[in-house]
């Protein structure tokens, strides 16, 4: 997620010149097509006023497309904020529910601070778990298609488990979920198991904390529903994809429209078309981009959910409540980009 006020013009210019470089040729192209045909007595303009209707309907497009766009966005990163505040109830839970209250014989305080450990520790096991599995590629996805490098700065998100999710856990908890395709929604599993054997076993828990316990359980399950569901459910394709070539049909004939209103203006005011041609194709083909590249936001691009630091945030949130003191660093923002 960029979290500059403003955005660097290197960063812009890494997504624009491509195109501006495209917008150029062909505006210029034309151009030269338009005085050389000219000179031979035929004329290629077009009017201005049905590709003004045409840019009328290709901005309200590109309108919808951005609000929807960003409604996915924002619909993820409010289930994360569910989730952090989620984690740390879960850690308050833990901490003042499994207890000795209810045991006759009382557990040692290193027994006690095992268990919550082991509770909190499978917590940050599931928010890792859960990253990773959201920002695996998915059919639709541009890193499924080898276009990963065309919004990312940063590094790639590595598939690693063992680094991410394997410290927080024990193990066998952890080789007993290897095989799994959804190791986030295991490990919630895990946790209802555990809740269990010390509800019936070891009788640290009465049945209305174990019932509350459970009903955090129910909401982390509902987050990561809400979670795949985005990730599994593409933005409708004839919303993203006519949108790029309706943008592409205008851009195309801007030129041809243009030349007709700057030959009024005079002799010598013709060329005014290329660098009015380009900006103006620049600023469509930029809110086209914008809605792009906001349409996926687990995919670890630069406008996507930081959930690098949110789950880092988490970790140290719940490892202070267990009285740690060696905690990594929160993750900072690289090139204003928090991952």
């Amino acid at each position: 997620m960029y979290i500059h006020r403003n955005i660097h013009w290197k960063i812009t210019l890494r997504f624009a010149w491509k195109y501006l470089l495209v917008f150029s040729a062909w505006s210029s192209l034309m151009m030269l097509a338009h005085v050389w045909l000219h000179n031979k007595g035929t004329n290629v303009s077009i009017p201005f006023a049905p590709l003004g209707t045409i840019g009328v309907a290709v901005a309200f497009y590109l309108g919808f497309k951005n609000s929807q766009s960003y409604d996915r966005f924002w619909e993820a990163r409010t289930v994360w904020g569910s989730i952090v505040n989620g984690s740390r109830t879960w850690g308050n839970q833990v901490m003042s529910y499994v207890s000795n209250y209810h045991k006759q014989n009382s557990l040692a305080q290193d027994e006690l601070h095992e268990i919550h450990k082991r509770l909190i520790y499978r917590q940050l096991a599931w928010i890792n778990a859960l990253r990773l599995h959201l920002r695996k590629p998915s059919t639709f996805s541009p890193n499924y298609h080898g276009a990963v490098r065309r919004y990312q700065i940063g590094s790639p998100e590595r598939q690693d488990w063992d680094t991410e999710v394997k410290p927080f856990l024990s193990d066998k908890d952890y080789y007993d979920l290897t095989c799994i395709q959804n190791m986030p929604a295991q490990i919630l599993r895990q946790q209802g198991e555990d809740l269990q054997f010390l509800m019936e076993k070891a009788n640290v828990l009465d049945d209305f904390r174990h019932m509350d316990l459970m009903a955090s359980i129910k909401d982390f399950y509902a987050d990561q529903g809400r979670c795949e569901r985005i990730k599994n459910t593409p933005l409708p394709r004839q919303y993203s994809y006519f949108c790029k070539v309706f943008c592409w049909i205008f851009i195309l004939l801007l030129p041809l429209a243009l030349v007709n209103e700057f030959h009024k203006m005079g002799t010598g005011y013709d060329w005014l078309v290329v660098p009015f041609s380009v900006l103006i194709s620049w600023i469509f083909m930029t809110m086209e981009l914008v809605g792009d590249n906001s349409e996926d936001p687990f995919e670890n691009f630069m406008n996507d959910v930081p959930m690098n630091a949110l789950c880092r945030n988490i970790e140290i949130d719940l490892r202070e409540m267990l009285g740690e003191t060696e905690l990594p660093p929160r993750v900072l923002p690289e090139e204003g980009i928090l991952m």
